[in-house]
């Protein structure tokens, strides 16, 4: 039983970056959007938001890094 939880819990994990990936970009299909709406919980995606947009902030700044050297 516990090996069902994991994998239940990489799923939402990747549900939610999937989410928040595709509302970063602004593109996602009405039938995935509702979905998400119905199973997902606002603090999980906000947190993910969180997480996405520190990690693109931080590309963000490696790039730049890459480029001026």
């Amino acid at each position: 039983m516990n090996k069902v939880t994991e994998k239940q819990t990489g799923a939402i994990i990747w549900q939610i970056a999937k989410a928040v990936m595709f509302a970063f970009m602004g593109i996602r299909k009405k039938s995935d959007l509702e979905h998400d709406a119905a199973t997902l919980k606002p603090a999980q995606v906000i947190i993910g938001g969180i997480i996405g947009a520190a990690l693109f902030v931080i590309g963000l700044i490696l790039l730049v890094r890459i480029i001026v050297n």
